[in-house]
C-alpha cells in the first residue's frame, strides 16, 4: 500500500507516528506525503485543546476529499477521547485508541471498506495494562536523529489537561531494555537519540525496583562513543542537582524544555502545577550558571481563567529576566472535561492575543541574543540534510542552534564541529572546524 501519516500534538505524538512510518517501511509498503494521493491515510491526533480537536478533524475531511476510496485511519488522544465523533466523520473508516495504535498496521492490511466504521478503543483499564512501549524506536524522516519513548502515562491531575484521560497511568520502560535499545541505535549509526515521554522526570517511579531519570542517563553515558543523547520535556521541580551534572559528559545534549506555564505564583495553584514560579526561576538561574551555552526553553498557556494585568506582568517579567533562549507560546482554549473549563473568570480572548503576542516578540528577543552569544564558540551538530537551495547543510547543535555551514555531503548523517560566526534569522552560520580540546 501507499500510506501517508501526519500527526498532531506533542513529540511523544511524533515518536510514535514515526515509529509506525518505519514499521510500514519495514512492512514492503511504500510512505508517501500526506499531500500525495494514497492508499491509506493515518492521522495521530492530539486532544490537549479543542482546536487540537479541531485540526485532527480537519485532517481527516482533507485526507477523505483527497481520495475517496483510500482507507482513512484516525487514532491517537482525540480518538481515545471522542470515538463516536471520530467516527462521524463521513469517510473515516478506522477509529484506533492508543492502545491500538502500536498494531495499527495490521488494522489497516485487514481492513475493507465497509461503508461503516470500525471504532477499536480501550477503555482506562486496557490503558494502565499497556507496555510503555509498543513500537520500538522512532525513526525522523531524515534518518539523522532518533527517538525513543522511555515513559508513558501522567498521574498528575492538571486542572487544565485530559492527558491521563487518554494516556492513562505512568509507566516506564526498564532501563535494561532502554539501554538494549540505544545500543541498537547505536549500531545503525545514528548520532542522536532523543528519550521521549507524556510525563518523562517521573520515569522509573513505577519499576522495580524504582529508578529515576537521572540514574537511567547515568547508565547510558557510561557506554563509550555511544549517540548524544537528548531529553524532552521536563517539569522544572524534576529537574535535580543530579541530572545538571551529568552535562559534564559531553554527551547529554545542553538543552533544557520546561512546561513553566505561568509565572504568577496564583495562576500556577490553579493550574494545580507541582512547581512554584520562584523554583523554576532558581532552576534557570542555576542551571545557566553551570552548564555554560545551555539552551532553557518553556512553555507558557496565555489567558488561564483568572490570570489578571498583574498575574501576566508576573510571568512576562520573570522570562524578561531570566536567560532563557526560547519560548513555546500557547493561548488557553476551554477545554471541555477539565475542571479549568468551569472556572469564573474566563480571559477574554481579544486580551489573550494581545498578551501572546506580547511574549512571542519577547520569545523572539531571547533568541536573538542566545544566538549572538554562541558567536565565536565552536559546537558540535549532527548533520541533517542538505539544504541545495542555498548551497549549504543544516545541522543542529546540541544546545538546539540550526546551524549553517558548507561541506561536504557525505557528513549527512553524522556530527562535526562547526565555529559559529554570525546569526541568522532562523539560526546561526559557521565553517567547519576542528575538535576542541578539553583541558
Amino acid at each position: 500500500m501507499r500510506i501517508a501519516f501526519t500527526t498532531v500534538g506533542c513529540r511523544l505524538n511524533q515518536f510514535e507516528t514515526d515509529a509506525l512510518r518505519g514499521h510500514a517501511q519495514h512492512g514492503g509498503h511504500e510512505v508517501v506525503p500526506f499531500e500525495a494521493e494514497a492508499d491509506a491515510y493515518v492521522i495521530n491526533t492530539c486532544t490537549i485543546t479543542a482546536q487540537a480537536d479541531a485540526d485532527s478533524r480537519q485532517l481527516a475531511r482533507r485526507a477523505v476529499h483527497r481520495n475517496p476510496a483510500a482507507i482513512v485511519a484516525v487514532t491517537g488522544c482525540y480518538a481515545q477521547a471522542a470515538p463516536d465523533r471520530v467516527a462521524a466523520i463521513a469517510g473515516v473508516d478506522l477509529v484506533l485508541g492508543n492502545q491500538e495504535k502500536a498494531g495499527l498496521l495490521l488494522a489497516l492490511i485487514a481492513f475493507h471498506k465497509t461503508g461503516a466504521p470500525t471504532i477499536q478503543v480501550g477503555d482506562m483499564a486496557a490503558l494502565r495494562r499497556m507496555d510503555a512501549d509498543a513500537y520500538g524506536p522512532g525513526i525522523a524522516p531524515d534518518r539523522t536523529r532518533a527517538f525513543l519513548k522511555i515513559q508513558d502515562g501522567c498521574n498528575y491531575r492538571c486542572s487544565f489537561c485530559v492527558v491521563p484521560q487518554v494516556r492513562g497511568a505512568n509507566r516506564s520502560q526498564t532501563p535494561d531494555r532502554v539501554r538494549a535499545e540505544i545500543a541498537r541505535l547505536q549500531t545503525g549509526g545514528f548520532p542522536e537519540v532523543v528519550l521521549t515521554g507524556i510525563h518523562l522526570g517521573t520515569y522509573g517511579r513505577d519499576l522495580t525496583p524504582k529508578t529515576t531519570l537521572p540514574a537511567l542517563c547515568r547508565q547510558i553515558l557510561e557506554t563509550p562513543d555511544g549517540p548524544r543523547i537528548r531529553l524532552s520535556s521536563l517539569d522544572p521541580h524534576e529537574v535535580t542537582a543530579g541530572l545538571i551534572g551529568l552535562f559534564d559528559t559531553g554527551r547529554l545534549c545542553r538543552h533544557l524544555h520546561l512546561p513553566l506555564q505561568s509565572g504568577d505564583e496564583g495562576v500556577l495553584r490553579r493550574m494545580r502545577r507541582s512547581h512554584t514560579a520562584a523554583q523554576f526561576r532558581s532552576l534557570v538561574e542555576e542551571a545557566t550558571c553551570a552548564v555554560p551555552g545551555l539552551a532553557v526553553s518553556a512553555d507558557v498557556i496565555v489567558g488561564f481563567p483568572g490570570e489578571d494585568d498583574e498575574a501576566f506582568r508576573h510571568t512576562y517579567e520573570m522570562l524578561d529576566g531570566l536567560p532563557i533562549a526560547g519560548l513555546h507560546v500557547f493561548s488557553y482554549s476551554r477545554r471541555p472535561g477539565t475542571d479549568a473549563a468551569t472556572y469564573p473568570d474566563q480571559v477574554d480572548r481579544s486580551i489573550i492575543r494581545e498578551r501572546s503576542q506580547a511574549l512571542r516578540s519577547l520569545a523572539a528577543r531571547k533568541m536573538r541574543a542566545f544566538r549572538e552569544c554562541g558567536v565565536g564558540e565552536a559546537v558540535e551538530v549532527v548533520v541533517l540534510r542538505s539544504r541545495a537551495d542555498l548551497g549549504v547543510l543544516e545541522g543542529l547543535s546540541d544546545n538546539y542552534l540550526r546551524v549553517w555551514f558548507t561541506g561536504d555531503a557525505e557528513l549527512i548523517g553524522g556530527r562535526a564541529w562547526v565555529r559559529v560566526e554570525a546569526t541568522t534569522p532562523d539560526g546561526v552560520r559557521g565553517v567547519l572546524c576542528p575538535e576542541p580540546r578539553i583541558g
